[in-house]
């Protein structure tokens, strides 16, 4: 057994892994249960439960320690595209094709207060407020639709208090930052920023030439991470989520990349102006997925080219290509140390790369077609793979 370690320079107030992780490199289990292609699977914060959601209109909770199914929800009458679990994991917040949001309680399975309905297309990205903005009443939720509008919902009373429409086409991407300001992308080739708490539309920030498809924020894995604090493994657990932001979050400012149909990445700051940081080129085709590591220094991009392209994440300048995938690559997932990232392709196999190198570290089939989904848990012990074969894997050093 070995690990793997990326000997990097200690800068004053950059948060350092504090922990190894090892490259997955067995399947454990085939998991079954779905009767459709798995759309989605996620771990929660701390990796002891995983959710997914399925075209079969269901979702599904399995417990990790076991590697065994817990609960399946079915509330949806349509394909659910998209899922998303509360900081805390106290709930889990489930969107479908036919533009209905669900709440749920993963302990029990059953679902919290009534079908969130209001848009009038499907949902295809959801985001919860980081658990440090959340005021005394809970943390709220927002989606964003083909309908073009924003939609934020106060979960505990089943109604939406906010909608923000400005999109003139589709909403591709939403992310909720740590500075308590909603990020939407969209098909009309722009980026807007919201002030939720009275739904000001604040800058609008454009660049991109094509559809923008994806986004990811330097505060992600910090936002994910809630009040469970990864340096406490098995050690009582502060409950202060401000306190573990702050200390995951990084120094500087909150960092966003954007990934678009034309090929391109552009690196913003936007909380502080609409004019981006760099644009990024080099992907020959549309880009799926973009991605920053943990600790904010590095961004990965998955693209329809077959490659993933691996960027500095404070200047945006390239790094390196990873290839070895021979089809599109549609997910890609950091391990919580930096060191490692595992993709997920059309070409059915789950590849896991080291970060030191730049070279294929695992290559993992199994699936029997596309991957659609990867997710390494916030813990670094397990990944979750999923796609059109309706089997869900999880695989462990």
């Amino acid at each position: 057994k070995q690990w793997y370690q990326r000997r990097v320079a200690i800068t004053a107030g950059e948060p350092q892994a504090v922990f190894r992780v090892r490259a997955v490199s067995r399947c454990t289990s085939s998991i079954p249960g779905h009767s459709e292609a798995v759309i989605n699977a996620a771990f929660n914060c701390d990796g002891s439960m995983l959710a997914s959601g399925s075209g079969d209109a269901s979702v599904r909770f399995w417990d990790t320690s076991t590697e065994s199914p817990l609960h399946v929800c079915k509330a949806h009458r349509q394909w659910v595209l998209v899922i998303a679990w509360h900081p805390s994991s106290l709930y889990l917040a489930s969107a479908c094709k036919k533009g209905d949001v669900c709440i749920w309680d993963p302990k029990s399975g059953t679902q919290k207060g009534k079908l969130l309905t209001g848009h009038k297309k499907y949902i295809g990205t959801l985001a919860w407020q980081p658990l440090h903005c959340a005021k005394e009443g809970g943390s709220l939720l927002a989606s964003g639709s083909k309908d073009c509008t924003i939609r934020i919902w106060d979960p505990v009373r089943s109604q939406c208090t906010v909608t923000l429409s400005s999109h003139t086409q589709g909403v591709t991407c939403i992310k909720w930052s740590g500075d308590d300001l909603i990020y939407s992308a969209s098909q009309d080739r722009t980026i807007k920023v919201w002030r939720p708490s009275d739904g000001v539309l604040c800058r609008t920030l454009q660049g991109h030439g094509h559809w923008v498809n994806t986004m990811a924020l330097s505060t992600d894995y910090a936002a994910r991470i809630g009040t469970w604090d990864p340096s406490l493994q098995g050690k009582v657990q502060s409950g202060d989520a401000m306190t573990v932001y702050n200390k995951y979050k990084g120094s500087g400012e909150e960092h966003m990349v954007s990934g678009s149909d034309d090929f391109t990445l552009f690196l913003w700051l936007p909380s502080k102006s609409n004019k981006p940081v760099c644009r990024m080129t080099g992907h020959q085709q549309l880009i799926n997925q973009v991605m920053f590591s943990p600790n904010g220094r590095n961004i990965a991009s998955a693209s329809f080219d077959k490659s993933i392209k691996v960027w500095d994440g404070r200047s945006g300048k390239f790094i390196s290509t990873l290839r070895g995938h021979v089809k599109a690559v549609y997910q890609i997932s950091w391990s919580a140390d930096n060191k490692l990232l595992v993709s997920g392709s059309s070409d059915s196999t789950v590849k896991v790369w080291c970060m030191k190198t730049f070279s294929l570290l695992k290559d993992l089939p199994g699936h029997a077609d596309e991957v659609y989904t990867v997710d390494w848990s916030p813990c670094g012990t397990r990944v979750v793979s999923g796609g059109k074969d309706k089997v869900l894997k999880l695989w462990r050093a």
